[in-house]
């Protein structure tokens, strides 16, 4: 990319040419940190004998102007229950590796590593994080910890001390109580991508015109609205810190409360903060025109059945003219190979009229295709099949890896995650499920489960466009859909 002169760019350019003169990325967990031999010098502290509330500023490193939040924080937390509070205050999605450092940055000589679980059985210097307690690395007003979180993207987080106050009773464990700008988006490729995306997505940036200009050249077409860095509200800042500090909420779905009690402790946190972030998502609700427009399919389809009925193949499939019907309205034109006249072969009509009997809109007998009395009751309303759609969601599983699918995907949906298959296929393979001779669960895999779900998304138009069944990100009508399926 081409010189944006003012925009910020990262200032750790001394750690990124001794990476590049290693041949080491500067996010690598074999980085600097890793190169001395020996033990390096205890940083920690006796721990307080009372605990204390600490007031401080966790601020990422190089952005300008900072992105920054203040966090009220018990000084008796451990470390990986601090990382768990840093995700959810930044927003992050706890996709990669991370490691504490005090002394110093992350890949200073002179630090002390406190390590992520991964880091500590890999054998990596230092002590396992859920050893060490905060209030053993920040003991008085100045002191600083280091957070690093993904050895790729290296978003430094600096964690000053900036007041010891006394505990009082009845207060949360962790809480946000001011901050300033986006938190960045995953994998927006460090400090320069993060700057150079919020330029090109904010009209008001005062770079906003040739770094739109610049992303356009380099992407061919402007940057999403939907993939802008989300404005910092404190309000869904506390949202998520409640759900990850505090006992499980008692207002979530029943089918989510479940899924949180299934999976493993180190998973929990994270989809904690998932839920939370989807219960406090507002202004998603799609108006009259967007829900009719999204439904169209299966209007169409109970349309086309009528009060009469229709008659199938003797295969039991749509006649291959009513076939041609269904691609046009599904907008398969350009998008799908063949002819689309069979519905075995056109894998989104089949979608459409075997998910709209799934949901008990339609039911088949003695070779034709008839109207259940829910689907002639919703049949000329679209708000009605939106909502009988989505209170027949998630669909009753074949097997139970299939309702975890559905489940997981509809809670990533709702918080707008750029790679769903990949998420869930993530939590799958933790909660104990394997393909083929033990092999962790693949994206394809993790769609297989949750396919139920995955259909009815995409047949309302939930996925962001290209070849049918490989958008992965949800659209704004996706993520509506979803919090209506998971009743938040």
């Amino acid at each position: 990319m081409s010189d944006h002169g003012d925009l910020p760019l990262p200032e750790d350019i001394e750690n990124l040419l001794r990476a590049a003169a290693y041949g080491v990325g500067i996010g690598s967990p074999f980085g600097f940190g890793h190169f001395e031999e020996g033990p390096r010098p205890s940083r920690r502290r006796p721990r307080r004998e009372e605990t204390a509330t600490y007031r401080v500023r966790v601020e990422i490193s190089g952005t300008k102007p900072p992105v920054w939040r203040r966090l009220e924080l018990d000084s008796d937390l451990f470390l990986n229950e601090v990382h768990t509070i840093l995700q959810a205050a930044f927003g992050w999605e706890d996709y990669h590796l991370h490691g504490f450092a005090s002394g110093g940055s992350y890949y200073s000589r002179e630090a002390e590593l406190y390590l992520c679980p991964f880091e500590a059985q890999e054998g990596k210097p230092g002590i396992p994080e859920d050893q060490v307690r905060l209030d053993e690395v920040l003991v008085e007003k100045g002191d600083r910890l280091s957070y690093l979180y993904d050895f790729g993207d290296d978003w430094d987080h600096l964690i000053t001390l900036q007041a010891v106050l006394p505990r009082e009773d009845d207060v949360p464990r962790a809480k946000c109580t001011a901050g300033k700008r986006a938190a960045p988006p995953e994998d927006c490729g460090g400090v320069y991508g993060y700057e150079f995306v919020s330029a090109a997505t904010d009209p008001e940036h005062p770079h906003h015109t040739e770094a739109l200009a610049e992303y356009r050249q380099t992407y061919g077409q402007a940057p999403d609205p939907d993939r802008a860095p989300v404005p910092f509200d404190v309000d869904e800042v506390n949202a998520a810190l409640t759900a990850v500090s505090g006992p499980l909420p008692e207002q979530l779905p029943g089918a989510v409360a479940d899924l949180l009690e299934s999976v493993p402790d180190q998973m929990r946190a994270r989809l904690l903060v998932l839920a939370a972030k989807a219960s406090a998502r507002e202004g998603d609700e799609p108006g009259p025109a967007t829900v009719k427009e999204m439904v169209r399919p299966y209007s169409w389809l109970l349309e086309y059945v009528g009060d009469d009925g229709v008659k199938l193949t003797g295969a039991g499939y749509l006649p291959p003219a009513r076939v041609r019907e269904a691609a046009a309205v599904l907008g398969l034109e350009g998008r799908w190979l063949g002819r689309a006249n069979r519905e075995s072969r056109t894998l989104p009509v089949l979608n459409l009229r075997e998910s709209a009997q799934k949901a008990g809109l339609l039911r088949k007998s003695k070779g034709r295709l008839l109207l259940t009395k829910a689907g002639q009751a919703v049949r000329d309303d679209p708000r009605a099949i939106w909502d009988h759609l989505a209170e027949r969601m998630p669909p009753a599983p074949r097997a139970e890896v299939e309702r975890w699918g559905c489940l997981l995907m509809f809670l990533f949906v709702a918080t707008g995650s750029r790679d769903v298959p990949g998420d869930v296929a993530d939590i799958l393979t933790v909660m104990g499920w394997r393909v083929g001779e033990g092999m962790p669960v693949d994206p394809m895999a993790a769609r297989d489960a949750a396919y139920e779900a995955w259909v009815v998304l995409e047949t309302l138009g939930g996925w962001t466009k290209g070849a049918f069944g490989s958008g992965s990100a949800p659209t704004k009508r996706g993520v509506a859909f979803a919090r209506a399926a998971l009743r938040i």
